[in-house]
């Protein structure tokens, strides 16, 4: 009777010992990267000290390095504040693509009246030499901690009746992740 006894304990002992490498071996898998996305905005767009010249409407712009120009009717000042492009922040994984989306015209209101209209546009990610408009794809590069650069310029149009004073407003960018 005694042998019976045995037979069925050391059955046992195998079998448990199976299911317990089973399960740690579940527990090796690596976790997959988050898919979250995080955006920052860290500087505004800001088209510096300008006047309007001539009798008709103005044109000026600024590209992603910072850069701006006077296109039509614009003459440039020299003083503070500076011209500057819009910047982001994007923290997702390696490998991950990012789409980006945004209104081509918003308006800017100046308090006490007037209004002008900014095209928003174009984009540019940091460590690329191509140029993202409205719709555009990148790829995100670093580990999951890395933090990827995108300037935003945009191009200013100025009514020949605009008062002086300061205009603000405020555009959205949507960063879709693929």
């Amino acid at each position: 009777m005694q042998r019976g006894h045995l037979y069925k304990t050391s059955f046992k002992l195998p079998f448990l010992g199976a299911i317990y490498f089973f399960i740690t071996s579940i527990y090796a898998q690596p976790a997959l990267p988050p898919r979250g996305v995080s955006v920052q905005s860290t500087q505004a767009l800001h088209f510096g000290t300008f006047a309007l010249t001539g009798g008709g409407d103005g044109i000026l712009s600024v590209v992603t390095d910072g850069y701006r120009n006077a296109i039509q009717n614009v003459f440039l000042s020299e003083l503070t504040p500076t011209a500057q492009p819009a910047i982001f922040e994007i923290k997702l994984c390696q490998g991950r693509n990012v789409t980006i989306n945004y209104d081509s015209t918003t308006p800017l209101i100046r308090i006490g009246g007037g209004t002008m209209t900014l095209n928003v546009g174009p984009a540019k990610r940091e460590g690329i030499n191509t140029t993202l408009q409205n719709g555009d794809t990148f790829s995100l590069q670093g580990n999951c901690n890395f933090i990827t650069i995108l300037r935003v310029g945009g191009t200013l149009h100025i009514p020949s009746n605009s008062l002086p004073g300061i205009y603000t407003g405020s555009f959205e960018i949507t960063f879709n992740q693929e």
